[in-house]
């Protein structure tokens, strides 16, 4: 019998969640997904200490300050990745953009832009934007340009109505981060079938096939094997290496558990304005946490990118 990730990717859009090449030349994903998170790991690791570097003598020979020598160093990681992965590549605006419209629209343009003056062209790229109000009114205007966007750190359906309601090609639903704030908070302990971001992940995909909705669904943040098992089926997960090496190894029987034809029973239709969507955000306790946890962990992340930056391009090294 096939491994459960062979069989996975016979029903599911694989994406590695990592910016270490190396793993995603082993386990040939269709797509990969990166956050200042993983870049800001990857960029200390020997391996791509290249495309650092690059980043540095460009900024120093420019004059250009450390901000902008860190969407270098992302946009070389991206580079490097679109040469391994058939499809596409998410490219993370930064976080601490999360509630300017404005200033995340011409960030993700010159992202885009650059990507192209490096035959990129933008069919390869996401980009990759949290779910806040502001956030989706981005990435609605960057629809409406031909820029392909990922709305990241979501974690409630009325984030993922609005979502497809701006036309957003794809979301990240979080499964893991969803699972730890209802651990901590309720002290109890779940399996794949009652786990809450699993459970999450599944009415959006029910919303989302009843009603014809045609943006992308892409379970992220996993914490175990079960929970990718539990949405086997799902348009795309994005996986770590370690789980995806998890699955490599397992050759038990993997069943679909989401089928786009035939989806699970979903509420109706909704239209959300700015009003209802915070209202409805501030009634979810987890959701309002977690995006604001995550918007501040990727804030710090990046800080702590672009004081590595500062330091190597003062260094001169």
């Amino acid at each position: 019998m096939p491994s459960k990730l062979d069989q996975l990717r016979a029903m599911t859009v694989v994406v590695a969640d990592t910016g270490d090449m190396d793993a995603i030349r082993a386990f040939r994903p269709t797509d990969c997904t990166t956050n200042p998170t993983l870049i800001l790991k990857a960029a200390q690791m020997d391996a791509y200490r290249h495309l650092v570097d690059e980043a540095v003598v460009w900024a120093r020979n420019h004059r250009k300050v450390s901000s902008e020598a860190v969407d270098r160093v992302a946009i070389n990681f991206g580079e490097e990745l679109t040469r391994i992965v058939p499809g596409r590549v998410s490219t993370e605006v930064d976080a601490d953009l999360s509630f300017d419209v404005e200033a995340t629209v011409a960030k993700a343009r010159a992202i885009i832009a650059e990507y192209a003056r490096r035959r990129i062209p933008r069919e390869r790229i996401l980009i990759k934007i949290a779910a806040t109000w502001e956030g989706i009114r981005a990435a609605e205007m960057l629809q409406r340009e031909g820029i392909d966007c990922n709305l990241t750190l979501l974690f409630s359906l009325p984030q993922a109505i609005a979502c497809a309601e701006a036309g957003a090609y794809l979301i990240s639903p979080f499964v893991g981060r969803i699972l730890d704030w209802h651990v901590r908070n309720e002290g109890k302990t779940y399996d794949a079938e009652t786990d809450p971001g699993v459970q999450s992940v599944r009415r959006i995909h029910a919303y989302y096939k009843t009603h014809g909705v045609k943006t992308v669904v892409m379970g992220a943040s996993f914490r175990n094997v079960g929970e990718i098992e539990a949405l086997a089926g799902c348009d795309r997960l994005t996986i770590s290496p370690q789980l995806l090496e998890a699955l490599a190894k397992d050759e038990g029987a993997l069943p679909r558990r989401l089928d786009p034809a035939a989806p699970a029973a979903a509420g109706p239709a909704l239209d959300l304005d700015e009003k209802t969507f915070r209202w409805l955000l501030n009634e979810d306790a987890m959701a309002t946490e977690k995006l604001a946890e995550g918007i501040r962990a990727f804030a710090k992340d990046l800080r702590a990118l672009q004081d590595m930056m500062s330091r190597r391009i003062e260094a001169g090294a």
